[in-house]
């Protein structure tokens, strides 16, 4: 039950300044066709003054459009209508059906949770963001904290391990350095004996 009422509240949308829903969105609710929606309206005009249903512009259809599935063939036929509050309500008169009572209500539930989102002040809700916005800041700033931490580790790793390879490369150099030769060698030994001689 709270997930179709959240559904519909997903189709519930604001057009010149009044909560509607649009004709085709209706009719796949109370499972009826588009048309035959439409065409008992049109039997009970009287029933539906211009605050309880209107007809979309052109206008405002293209602007809305990319968000609807059209038809199959494309596009719409006709301009859909859309429907406030009470003219949804005044739809539950003309769609007798067991379906139709049963979605009407839910969809009455739907718009009067809408009315109490909208009416709630906005306080409260900037205090639930504000609140929402520490918390997170309080977190990042633990990640900063946690990421310095392990920068500064790091770079005092880095530096142990150059240290280490400057030291290694300078006793690599100590090592490789030609030795003078102390003692008697072949070499001398020939040469002081060319000598004696």
């Amino acid at each position: 039950m709270e997930l179709q009422i959240v559904q519909i509240q997903n189709k519930i949308r604001e057009i010149r300044g009044q909560n509607v829903m649009f004709d085709f969105e209706l009719a796949e609710l109370y499972q009826v066709e588009t048309r035959q929606l439409n065409q008992s309206v049109k039997r009970n005009l009287k029933r539906f003054p211009a605050d309880f249903m209107f007809q979309l512009t052109t206008d405002e259809w293209e602007i809305l459009m990319s968000q609807f599935v059209t038809s199959s063939w494309g596009g719409v036929r006709k301009l859909p209508f859309v429907f406030t509050e009470q003219g949804v309500a005044m739809l539950s008169g003309l769609l007798n059906s067991d379906t139709a009572i049963r979605v009407n209500i839910t969809i009455m539930r739907a718009f009067v949770a809408v009315r109490r989102f909208l009416s709630t002040p906005p306080v409260e809700r900037l205090a639930v963001l504000e609140h929402e916005v520490k918390r997170l800041t309080a977190n990042i700033e633990d990640a900063f904290a946690d990421y310095n931490d392990i920068n500064e580790d790091s770079r005092m790793q880095f530096e142990l391990i150059n240290k280490s390879l400057a030291e290694l490369q300078a006793y690599k150099h100590i090592i490789n350095k030609p030795r003078k030769v102390v003692g008697f060698t072949a070499d001398r030994i020939a040469a002081k004996t060319g000598d004696e001689a």
